[in-house]
């Protein structure tokens, strides 16, 4: 029978319980010395003691990347739960979950046992989740100490070898083994092929998400297609991140959500990312996105930046009716059309208290919004998205979430005028190489930029209506050539 390809490594097999059968284990000179796990494709848990730099374990691990195979912890993560300076930088949100969490704890000195992102204590299980997101080590114990005055602080982080955990703890340990491995780890994956791995991020549960269910679906057919592993993930899966070699995130945006989190993670561990994190922070705040078409002599409506002090004087100059941004609206929401400088007064006044700035905008009226996708700088689709009836955008939104949705249609990059297409891929390029959707009006024979998005609707039947499976074939061929050229960058593209 073939063995599994989860490998777990053990400083020495009688550190393992001769009662935990069905799994592959083997001892840290095995895993040194036989040839079968030179070759890639394995899965390596490692076990084994990290107690200094140049530790078992460390060695397990630096080996482990270096053959090929996946790791955790891997050898990144080991090196910076030894310095104390490392690792702080990145607990310093968790401030609040510490206090949470540890609100009970009457000594002044605690210890949390994190095995897999589990505690034995179920009012821990949050704050060992975080933790295990932050650092992805199977086995690592926390050292908490109260300073009066300051509150709770972490006065170390240890990788802990399967040797170092209490007796009475290792139950806890093989069952978050066993969740491990059955719902993040293997995932069900066949591995036959040694493809590589691709996490599409999605909200099932997002009202006006990216992509809608069957154009997901085209995606992972699609990647599978080209030879790679694809998986649809949520946010509750982000200690499986590195797990994957790339990542594209089909979730609205936000530099205040775990989207943000995701593409920072993804960008720092070297993964293909799209949306990468500087095009998340360019596109979601339009006040910048002004700023740089401005810069760049790229024409858009009559703008504006709009705050406390310059409402009457920027009525004068825009005149009316105008529109009216929050910085980081979606989806039309949070823009606004307005007709009278009393009705400017107001909205400003409410707008200005979640933002110092706004953005006002020269009202510019058209019957549809040109939508050019861009890729790696070319252009992939084009559509036309029309008003809805008797409303000024494309989406009018409702009472209690209800929306009207207007009309589109999809036509050939070739049959769209040039000149939109030629400004599409100019302010596209003045973000990046990633996916973009430029939203452009055509209006007395001037093309105007609205606004780039870095995170542009792909729907089945709407954007892929004209290039049909070819459009999810292409953005998946991207993923395959910046997966390669991360992993092989000296191998000439295909």
């Amino acid at each position: 029978m073939k063995p599994s390809r989860n490998l777990i490594v053990v400083d020495n097999l009688n550190d393992w319980s001769p009662d935990w059968t069905g799994y592959h284990v083997v001892s840290a000179e095995a895993f040194f010395i036989t040839d079968a796990y030179t070759t890639s494709g394995y899965k390596i848990i490692n076990l084994c003691r990290h107690g200094h730099t140049l530790s078992t374990g460390y060695f397990i691990s630096l080996l482990a990347e270096a053959r090929g195979h996946r790791v955790m912890a891997s050898a990144r993560t080991l090196h910076n739960l030894s310095s104390k300076r490392i690792y702080a930088e990145e607990l310093d949100h968790l401030n609040a979950l510490i206090r949470r969490s540890l609100a009970r704890i009457t000594q002044e000195d605690f210890t949390l046992s994190v095995y897999f992102g589990q505690n034995l204590a179920e009012r821990h299980t949050r704050l060992s989740q975080q933790l295990f997101s932050l650092f992805p080590c199977p086995l690592f114990r926390v050292e908490f100490t109260f300073l009066r005055g300051k509150g709770w602080d972490i006065r170390s982080l240890k990788p802990l070898g399967l040797s170092e955990v209490p007796d009475n703890h290792l139950e806890k340990v093989k069952e978050s083994i066993d969740t491990f491995l059955s719902k993040r780890w293997s995932a069900g994956r066949n591995r036959s092929n040694a493809g590589y791995d691709l996490a599409i991020l999605h909200d099932p549960k997002e009202t006006h998400p990216p992509s809608d269910e069957k154009a997901l679906r085209q995606f992972v057919r699609a990647g599978r297609a080209l030879g790679m592993n694809v998986d649809l993930v949520t946010r509750t899966e982000y200690p499986r991140l590195l797990e994957f070699d790339g990542l594209f995130i089909r979730e609205t945006t936000s530099m205040t959500s775990h989207t943000y989190r995701f593409a920072v993670k993804a960008q720092r561990e070297g993964m293909a990312v799209i949306d990468d994190p500087d095009s998340i922070r360019r596109c979601c705040n339009k006040v910048y996105l002004h700023e740089l078409l401005r810069k760049n002599r790229i024409r858009t409506p009559g703008t504006a930046i709009l705050y406390r002090g310059n409402v009457d004087q920027l009525a004068v100059r825009l005149g009316f009716p105008l529109v009216v941004k929050i910085p980081d609206s979606a989806f039309s929401l949070g823009v606004f059309k307005v007709d009278s400088l009393k009705e400017l007064h107001k909205i400003v006044q409410r707008l200005l208290k979640t933002s110092d700035l706004l953005l006002a905008q020269e009202f510019l009226p058209t019957p549809f919004d040109w939508r050019v996708g861009i890729l790696a700088g070319e252009p992939l689709f084009v559509c036309r998205y029309y008003m809805t009836n008797q409303h000024w955008q494309i989406y009018n939104h409702g009472a209690e979430g209800r929306f009207e949705e207007g009309d589109f249609d999809a036509l050939p990059v070739k049959d769209a005028p040039a000149c939109v297409v030629r400004t599409a891929v100019a302010a596209a390029g003045l973000i990046g190489r990633g996916l973009y959707g430029v939203d452009l009006k055509q209006r007395d024979g001037n093309i105007y930029v609205i606004e780039v998005n870095d995170n542009p609707n792909i729907d089945s039947g709407v954007e892929d209506s004209f290039l049909k499976g070819e459009l999810y074939t292409r953005i998946m061929r991207e993923f395959l050539k910046r997966i390669e050229t991360m992993k092989h960058p000296s191998r000439p593209e295909r």
